[in-house]
């Protein structure tokens, strides 16, 4: 039996007692079927004032194949309209996300290497130091054109219905 996900129950109920670990792809998907913020789906409980996050205590999410990364670069205290994350791409490797809710809308800076972007199939090239600005509302994929680990930054801002 599978939830509206399109993910087993029986999965996300291992997820629940801590006996399997959620891909990005899922946490992805979970997040857009309850209409929350990723973020809201690896909240560590609430913070207030200054907040310094170690990175080797940093949340780190990886793909299946560990080609891709995601590690949030602020604290998970709340729903938030604006989220932060470094990106890791391995060499040659592509990461297709599914289309977020709409109104979200990504804001990617390319730290090195080529990139290209493709968004709702359309292909963009970006090189070391370019950003990109898209509605993430549609499938969209991230292609590293080199033989060197991609950092990419990533500002999401959600539309004020989140939550």
């Amino acid at each position: 039996m599978s939830d509206r996900t399109g993910v087993s129950l029986g999965y996300l109920s291992q997820i629940e007692l801590g006996r399997s670990v959620p891909t990005i792809s899922l946490l992805w998907k979970i997040a857009r079927a309850l209409g929350v913020p990723f973020s809201a789906l690896t909240n560590g409980g609430g913070t207030s004032g200054t907040v310094l996050i170690p990175a080797e205590k940093a949340k780190i999410l990886t793909s299946a194949n560990g080609a891709f990364t995601s590690r949030a670069l602020f604290p998970f205290n709340s729903q938030r309209r604006v989220e932060f994350y470094k990106l890791t791409l391995a060499p040659n490797a592509v990461e297709i996300a599914d289309p977020h809710a709409p109104g979200t809308i990504e804001n990617i800076f390319v730290a090195n290497c080529q990139i290209e972007i493709n968004v709702g199939g359309v292909s963009y090239s970006l090189k070391a130091e370019d950003s990109i600005l898209f509605e993430a509302d549609v499938p969209h994929s991230y292609r590293n054109l080199s033989t060197k680990m991609a950092v990419l930054y990533l500002v999401m801002t959600y539309a004020d219905t989140v939550g």
